[in-house]
């Protein structure tokens, strides 16, 4: 996965195939032969010559200016994660981007998972879990430090089981890894899972071929717990500043209801043999 295989373009077509013509006001006639919209309405729509638009796609042309994307971003209806996520990969930069390496959870953060007294964990971009509570590990014992939580739900069938609605989980798991990796594709870890992935789980290449964008927000998640039943929680993802894009995730649920107390419940000694094989937060670093 690099830049030399046409980041730009690839989106471009992926997004374009998924517009519906009836839904930008095109009259449809006859049979098309591709899903979407054709590349000259595409230009037409945007403003721009069809010529110049298969150049975009075609990748010989790979900084357009903010104005055309901008145009384009509207053509395809992309909300305010996934134009960011456009712009960004038609900013020149250079061949190679190294990264720091990966950098310990703060202190602080980790003294919060240990009074939490909700599920919680910390990942990184690439959503690798770093550390972990006990409650979390509890709830899932897939989230642990050194786990990945797509190659997880992906690879995992434990992990799957948990997620009555998994298609959907899945989905909405991959469009936030490409917000969060955004056009940072020389990364070669990044490389590595989209590749482990893709050989593992036909179902994650055809979710990688859309490349769908979704923000770094929180959600509803439903869990289908062995010990606990049927779980319906809400999901928070929290920035944790100048942490190189550390995220601190929390689970929790609406006061008073059967889930909130679910949770309460994996406190309790039912959950000791979970807690017992987790990875010690100090070791997390």
């Amino acid at each position: 996965m690099t830049r030399d295989q046409n980041a730009l373009g690839e989106y471009l077509r992926a997004r374009r195939e998924q517009v519906d013509p009836a839904s930008v006001g095109l009259r449809v006639t006859g049979i098309r032969r591709t899903p979407g919209l054709r590349r000259e309405e595409v230009a037409t729509l945007a403003g721009i010559s069809a010529d110049y638009y298969l150049r975009l796609e075609q990748g010989r042309d790979r900084h357009p200016s903010v104005q055309v994307l901008l145009a384009l971003s509207r053509v395809f209806d992309l909300d305010p994660a996934a134009t960011k996520y456009l712009l960004g990969l038609a900013e020149p930069r250079p061949s190679r981007v190294r990264r720091p390496a990966r950098r310990a959870v703060p202190s602080g953060v980790l003294q919060l998972l240990d009074v939490l007294e909700l599920p919680a964990f910390v990942e990184d971009r690439m959503f690798d879990v770093l550390a972990a509570n006990d409650l979390a590990t509890a709830l899932s014992p897939a989230i642990r430090p050194g786990q990945n939580r797509l190659r997880s739900l992906f690879l995992d069938e434990d992990e799957r089981a948990l997620y009555p609605d998994w298609e959907q989980a899945t989905a909405g798991l991959i469009a936030s890894f490409r917000a969060s990796i955004g056009s940072d594709v020389d990364d070669p870890r990044i490389a590595q899972l989209v590749g482990e992935l893709s050989l593992g789980s036909e179902h994650f290449r055809r979710l990688w071929a859309r490349h769908d964008v979704r923000g770094l927000g929180g959600g509803a998640a439903r869990m289908d717990h062995p010990r606990l039943g049927m779980l319906e929680l809400r999901r928070e993802k929290l920035p944790i500043g100048d942490s190189g894009g550390q995220l601190l995730v929390i689970y929790h649920a609406e006061a008073g209801s059967a889930t909130a107390a679910a949770l309460r419940s994996l406190r309790g000694p039912a959950d000791a043999d979970v807690r017992d094989h987790s990875t010690p937060l100090r070791d997390a670093r």
